[in-house]
């Protein structure tokens, strides 16, 4: 979903209001909804305040995002407010970090409202891109870097690449050639300002992947797929496994393929490595199909919203300590069949919009409840059916790693019992494994996150 689209400079303004409310209201004004049928300014305040009320739309970075669906002929609206001081709002602290207030409102119909949230939230989360939000001094400057920072990689200047840099794309492609490559790979987050390829990897199919990569940079035509990933493992041969997982279940890649994957260290502006990837060899052949890779009812951005909050919580834990915790994803019914509840349900009785994975307010609550012994239920549509449930599949047989724990277990006996995919984060290690059909997958070893 290309943001920059929504985004009138009309609607970006500097917020006088002090109060939290009030900011709302300003940014509600300039969204003009009175030429929407049957939408008063009072009614949709009242429902984003009630919004507030139930869960803070507080993100983080010092951004907040309240949003609601109306009945309005557009998809979607967005309306950005400065407020530099912070903002007041019934007490709540967290508030005052405030300082850049996202109001998007979306048609009753848009589809792709969740990822629209998904969206927006992964800009918040690139530390960078928020720096340059930060620096802008007039209300000018700001509405001209929104527009670039929200029009991902076309609106970021291009790296010219030094003569080593030439070096070792051409090299690239010769490896790739002479390997039989089918795709290249490569990491854009080694160049702060955007990577250029262009068409020493013509004759293969090229995939860019990054951390907060747009759907900008899929329409360049030097890039055939984009694959973005928030905030995974340092380490970058974890980081190309995790890719190729998402790139698997995408359909951009194939058990047959091979892939030249190149690479430096974030922010470097310096390739520096060259890796060749058998995926067949990678990744169990049982796996590497997306057919068999997936359930028949798990969508490939579940399980990608899935693996970024779980290596979220390897990395950093919570609260500086480490946790472990089992996500179940799958048709929630027969998985339920196998489990009970170790505790009340948390998740009881919200609507499937607010208790979806895919949405961004979700992340804080899941590494909330990441504590409590038991596992996810998660539906096929990221919609989360239980927390604390007690997985007693039948005692399949299974080989497992010295080390491993009940967790690793359960995932391994309830993946043989249920079409379903299990992710496991070791609460020990940190250690972060997939399990599907019984066979196990690590995703980030224990010996990269003692290196890390």
């Amino acid at each position: 979903m290309r943001i920059d689209r929504y985004i009138a400079k009309s609607r970006v303004i500097d917020i006088q209001s002090a109060d939290f409310e009030g900011a709302v209201s300003e940014l509600v004004d300039v969204c003009d909804v009175a030429k929407e049928r049957g939408i008063t300014k009072k009614g949709l305040l009242k429902e984003l305040i009630g919004r507030e009320e139930q869960m803070t739309t507080y993100l983080g970075n010092g951004v907040c995002l309240p949003h609601a669906r109306i009945k309005m002929k557009r998809p979607y609206m967005i309306a950005v407010g400065r407020c530099p001081n912070g903002l007041i709002y019934d007490g709540h602290s967290e508030y005052h970090e405030i300082r850049f207030v996202f109001l998007l409102l979306a048609s009753e119909n848009a589809r792709s409202y969740l990822y629209g949230l998904a969206s927006l939230a992964r800009v918040f989360q690139d530390l960078g891109q928020m720096e340059r939000l930060n620096s802008a001094k007039s209300l000018t400057d700001f509405r001209n870097e929104l527009k670039l920072v929200f029009g991902g990689e076309e609106g970021k200047p291009r790296q010219r690449h030094n003569r080593f840099n030439n070096l070792i794309l051409r090299e690239t492609a010769k490896i790739a050639k002479g390997a039989q490559c089918t795709s290249v790979l490569v990491f854009a987050d080694t160049f702060g300002g955007g990577v250029e390829v262009g068409k020493v990897f013509k004759a293969f199919k090229t995939v860019l992947i990054a951390h907060g990569t747009s759907d900008a940079a899929a329409e360049r035509e030097e890039i055939d797929a984009v694959i973005p990933i928030r905030s995974y493992s340092n380490h970058r041969f974890s980081q190309l496994r995790s890719a190729v997982l998402i790139g698997l279940t995408r359909g951009i890649f194939s058990s047959q393929d091979r892939l030249c994957c190149v690479g430096g260290l974030p922010q470097s502006n310096q390739f520096d490595s060259i890796t060749v990837v058998d995926v067949e060899r990678e990744f169990d052949t049982m796996l590497a199909s997306k057919s068999d890779m997936l359930p028949a009812s798990v969508k490939p951005e579940v399980i990608e919203r899935v693996l970024a909050i779980a290596t979220e919580l390897a990395v950093e834990g919570r609260e500086g300590h480490p946790v472990g915790c089992l996500f179940a994803l799958g048709n929630a019914e027969v998985i339920s069949q196998y489990t009970k509840p170790l505790i009340l349900n948390p998740f009881y009785g919200y609507k499937d919009e607010d208790r979806n994975i895919l949405n961004p307010f979700m992340d804080e609550t899941v590494k909330e409840l990441s504590s409590i012994d038991g596992a996810f239920i998660i539906r096929g549509d990221g919609v989360l059916v239980s927390a604390g449930s007690l997985i007693h599949a039948p005692d399949y047989k299974h080989e497992l790693p010295s080390g491993l724990g009940s967790r690793h277990a359960a995932a391994a006996s309830i993946t043989q019992a249920v079409d379903c995919l299990c992710i496991v984060v070791s609460g020990s290690t940190g250690q972060v494994t997939l399990f599907r059909k019984g066979k196990m997958l690590p995703l980030i070893e224990k010996a990269l996150l003692r290196n890390s």
